[in-house]
């Protein structure tokens, strides 16, 4: 049960990567550094200070600057490979997912991530071009929403996390596809 617990918790930290790759990174470590969390190592790193300061700079830089259309676009590039890098390390991070081999741990963790960051890259333009920009911060503020309670569902109910990282999913290709048929229109 244990590993099935772990799996859905990496899963859920992963997808909660690939919408904004500090929010998660930051939660796990700090739920680390206090005793909360067990990270297996070498990604109990994750809890040193010094990581957690580095994660939170960027974390502030990535949440201001993704609220600005065409900044946006520019960290969504850069992105594909940050979030998928943050998903493969909490993935892989997760102690209740030990019996999995190291390398499948990363691999999956950076296919969930970088297939909900691809996703999340997916409806920006779309949202960019039928709203002239206008939308770009509330998406953003969704996606930052939906990080964070991805990433608390994912340690304390994991089975839920699984259920909202599909969610998400669905709601971005809903959303990719109204954007479609609005510009074909």
């Amino acid at each position: 049960m244990e590993l099935l617990s772990g799996l859905l918790s990496s899963l859920g930290l992963s997808g909660a990567a690939g919408l904004n790759a500090s929010i998660p990174l930051l939660l796990v470590g700090l739920l680390a550094r206090f005793g909360v969390l067990d990270l297996a190592a070498p990604f109990d790193l994750l809890a040193n200070p010094w990581v957690l300061l580095g994660v939170g700079v960027l974390g502030v830089l990535d949440f201001v600057g993704d609220k600005i259309p065409g900044v946006d676009h520019a960290l969504h590039l850069f992105g594909g490979v940050v979030n998928a890098a943050a998903g493969a390390i909490l993935f892989a991070a997760q102690a209740g997912v030990a019996e999995v081999p190291p390398a499948l741990s990363l691999a999956l963790g950076f296919l969930v991530a970088g297939g909900v960051h691809g996703a999340r890259a997916a409806v920006r333009p779309v949202a960019t071009a039928t709203t002239g920009g206008l939308a770009n911060p509330v998406l953003s503020a969704a996606e930052d929403g939906a990080s964070l309670g991805l990433s608390m569902l994912a340690i304390f109910a994991p089975v839920l996390a699984a259920l909202g990282l599909a969610g998400v999913l669905a709601w971005a290709v809903r959303l990719w596809r109204r954007g479609r048929q609005e510009r074909a229109a």
